[in-house]
């Protein structure tokens, strides 16, 4: 293993997560690029110590202009744009034409975020890396075929591919039900039993890096934090906390709109803590604790 040694790092899809990552590589003494579709954001970028390139990865031609080798490569890509055909180019189409272009004896690690969204259990089981999954739309197959192409790439072609799928990401600014539930725009669904799986943003930061030096090629591994939690319980903690009312139970437009409602799992993530990843915010108790102390402040100021 060579990870003492400053790597050559590519983040793509430098977003919200792409962004904590690659001010923490940067900060530690690697060399960080970043690619985007667009210019937005490259003074950011450079801001965090990360080298901008613009790119699309559903492009063959772009890619061939990437400034490689690279030693790390973290594929954070996500598709907003269209529907189902642009969401498979993207994550298919996209991983493919990525694949190519960094293959080759410098890379030591390609680590793929995937989403815990490719398990379907609705039964409220407990899940691990050896569960079924099972696409519940098209959506969720693009996923699991972009999975399988890095699984078959490892012994077909020494491809050092690493995939975490993760659970729901919150953090700074982000957070949908919660913000719902700030904004009075929050609905129960039915009883509200189903589970909810979260991770913050800085600790899906740590299980990237984590699976980077340490994750075993060819391997899965849930990234979410240790306390699945029921809508039901989530919304009576944001009720203790904040002294807001409990949101009412929403028409069959809400669930609709809520795709994965459909779904209750507790995901588990001990194969990722058995290579050394340790959580920041255990659960979203401390996670959101800055959140709620900023929210109470507002609702404090109210006239």
């Amino acid at each position: 293993m060579h990870n003492n040694t400053p790597k050559r790092v590519l983040i793509v899809g430098c977003g919200y997560v792409g962004m904590a990552l690659g001010r923490h590589l940067a900060s530690d003494g690697h060399v960080v690029f970043g690619l985007r579709r667009s210019q937005a954001g490259h003074e950011a970028m450079e801001a965090a110590g990360i080298r901008p390139v613009m790119g699309d990865i559903t492009r063959a031609d772009d890619l061939r202009q990437l400034p490689g080798p690279f030693n790390w490569v973290v594929n954070l890509v996500s598709s907003s744009r269209g529907g189902t055909t642009e969401y498979r180019d993207v994550y298919v189409g996209g991983m493919r034409n990525l694949m190519k272009a960094v293959a080759g004896d410098d890379l030591q690690k390609f680590v793929y975020t995937s989403s815990t969204s490719v398990y379907s259990q609705c039964d409220g089981s407990t899940v691990d890396e050896n569960s079924s999954v099972v696409a519940q739309s098209e959506t969720s197959q693009s996923l699991i075929d972009a999975e399988m192409q890095l699984l078959q790439a490892v012994p077909e072609s020494q491809f050092p591919a690493v995939t975490l799928r993760a659970s729901g990401i919150y953090g700074p600014g982000r957070g949908h039900l919660f913000r719902q539930f700030i904004a009075g725009e929050a609905h129960r669904i039915g009883d509200s039993s189903r589970w909810l799986n979260m991770i913050h943003r800085d600790d899906l930061v740590g299980a990237i890096v984590a699976a980077l030096e340490r994750g075993v090629p060819g391997e899965r591994y849930n990234a979410t934090d240790d306390c699945p939690v029921t809508e039901l319980e989530f919304f009576e903690w944001l009720v203790r906390e904040l002294g807001m009312p409990m949101p009412a139970v929403g028409g069959a437009d809400i669930v609709s709109r809520r795709k994965r409602a459909l779904t209750s799992k507790r995901v588990l993530n001990g194969k990722l803590r058995a290579i050394g990843w340790q959580l920041r915010y255990p659960s979203y108790r401390e996670g959101y604790a800055e959140d709620v102390k900023r929210a109470l402040d507002r609702l404090e100021s109210r006239p």
